[in-house]
Order: C-alpha cells, then structure tokens, then sequence
C-alpha cells in the first residue's frame, strides 16, 4: 500500500479483518471473537473457508496438535 490508505470494499474490509483476527488470535479466538458480536445466523463453513485459505491440512493439524489441551 501507498501513503495514502486503500479504500477497501465491504468484502475487502472483510476479508483484510478475518484476516488480521486470524494471525492475531488464531482460527478458534477469532471465531469466538466474531460471535461475540454477531447475534444473528452466522455462515461458520464460508469463515472456515477464508480462515484456512492456502493451507494444506498437514499444517492446519500441525496447528490444532501444538495448541490442544485435551
């Protein structure tokens, strides 16, 4: 980006926000985060999709395993 800040589109600012809730929060905060403002039905397979975006599932498990408590 430039200087002067891009003005983004609704889907743009969406998606630049899942974004930034993911690397800050990880997949699971980020959801949980997203619910706590959002009353309404919530398409949680379409999130999913824009969270795991260009990961194979090798290191999405790799992920879940370093983060388990069980």
């Amino acid at each position: 980006m430039t200087e002067r800040a891009k003005t983004l589109d609704d889907a743009e600012l969406r998606l630049v926000g899942i974004d930034a809730l993911n690397k800050a929060l990880g997949p699971a905060k980020a959801l949980r985060f997203l619910a706590l403002f959002h009353h309404e039905p919530t398409d949680y397979v379409e999130i999913s999709r824009r969270l795991y975006e260009n990961q194979n599932t090798e290191e999405i498990f790799k992920r879940a395993k370093e983060h388990w408590r069980g």
